[in-house]
């Protein structure tokens, strides 16, 4: 049987095809902000150089994320308002971090125990508002990370990682924001700022507690839990790219179309595929020349993520694909990769991606049970 075509030619399939990668990458030329890129990579530029001189690099991703979470946690307004919301969005997010290396090399039993609790929570942060929802997510993110970074640092004997100091770091990196957010507070006459990233919601109203919520929330907990309970459960090899991958991919509410959901799953193969092959560089590598590349991976993953900074709400697949990069070139960049590492980190990303999609898919189905089932009587 002849496949159908068009008239030029082309299979329809194709044009399908090629129809939906257009929608995945389209451009909004409106999302682009290089100033707000710029501010972070000025303010980055100040725990980089302060861990490059004591020479403890390993606590940077914790300053970093740190910064970059207190800034997109950021709701503006008056300054008094601002720097309570960052401080106490700062001291949940150092009792994360303190939660996340100090279990990270423990019994995997209770990786998963504290993954599903913290997920679960997230998820049911909802019903205090979009906004709550997503500092929930961010906090439940870099959870996720802390386990990978632990990890990782715990089987690197040459690298010393303290708890306390990491926890210091994260807190150190909100506290950076909170200085920053003064500084310009006075620049400007101490009148009321906008919120820095102004296309997150700001919405704080209150849901009602639903069983699509709690479905939602628990199918998520449960989701991470797994993926965690096979990455350090079995001892796989770099296996916590595996829940990190399916974090990444999963949409963060029932509302999210399936055209999100696509940009997540191709930006986060993008971003694991780009970490993998700049990771291969420091391999074999030994002496002035490890120095060298290392500082400079480390230079270019602060470079990736002041891009995913500009470009958040210019192309969703690109920026999850920086942020993806960037966050894993940090993660691993104390082991010194090889082509087997390389191929292991892309395998359990492609599984986790694939976790993620699946649990997406099942929550829409979830969505549209309940959207088709009778009223129930008062």
């Amino acid at each position: 049987m002849a496949h159908a075509s068009r008239p030029g030619g082309q299979p329809v399939h194709s044009g399908k095809a090629t129809a939906w990668l257009s929608k995945v990458f389209e451009l909004n030329p409106a999302g682009l902000n290089w100033p707000r890129a710029v501010m972070f990579l000025d303010v980055a530029l100040v725990p980089l150089i302060v861990f490059w001189a004591i020479g403890h690099e390993q606590y940077l991703l914790s300053a970093l994320f740190g910064l970059l979470f207190a800034m997109l946690d950021d709701p503006g307004g008056g300054y008094t308002n601002r720097a309570s919301h960052i401080a106490l969005f700062a001291l949940i997010g150092a009792g994360v971090t303190a939660l996340g290396f100090g279990i990270g090399a423990d019994a995997w039993g209770w990786l998963i125990l504290a993954a599903f609790a913290i997920t679960l929570v997230a998820g049911l942060a909802a019903t205090f508002g979009v906004r709550r929802f997503v500092t929930a997510l961010l906090l439940n993110l870099w959870f996720i990370v802390t386990l990978g970074v632990a990890s990782s640092l715990h089987h690197y004997t040459r690298i010393t990682s303290y708890t306390w100091a990491q926890t210091l770091a994260w807190t150190g990196g909100a506290a950076l924001w909170i200085a920053v957010t003064f500084i310009g507070w006075l620049i400007h006459g101490r009148q009321d700022r906008p919120q820095p990233v102004a296309e997150l919601p700001g919405d704080t109203t209150r849901k009602k507690m639903t069983r699509p919520l709690i479905m939602f929330a628990l199918i998520r907990a449960l989701t991470i839990a797994g993926t965690v309970a096979l990455a350090f459960g079995l001892n796989l090899s770099h296996g916590y790219w595996l829940p990190i991958a399916a974090m990444v991919a999963m949409k963060p509410s029932l509302e999210q179309a399936t055209l999100v959901a696509a940009q997540r799953l191709a930006g986060a193969l993008i971003g694991a595929a780009a970490a993998a092959l700049l990771l291969l560089l420091p391999a074999g590598e030994h002496g002035l020349r490890l120095f060298a590349v290392t500082r400079g991976l480390e230079v270019v993953a602060l470079i990736l993520l002041t891009h995913g900074a500009a470009i958040r709400f210019w192309n969703y697949a690109l920026y999850c694909a920086a942020i993806a990069a960037g966050v894993l070139i940090l993660v691993d960049l104390p082991q010194p990769s090889d082509y087997a590492a390389e191929g292991y980190r892309m395998l359990w990303t492609v599984c986790g991606v694939g976790v993620g999609l699946l649990v997406m898919l099942l929550a829409g189905l979830l969505a549209k049970r309940n959207a088709k089932a009778p009223p129930q009587p008062a």
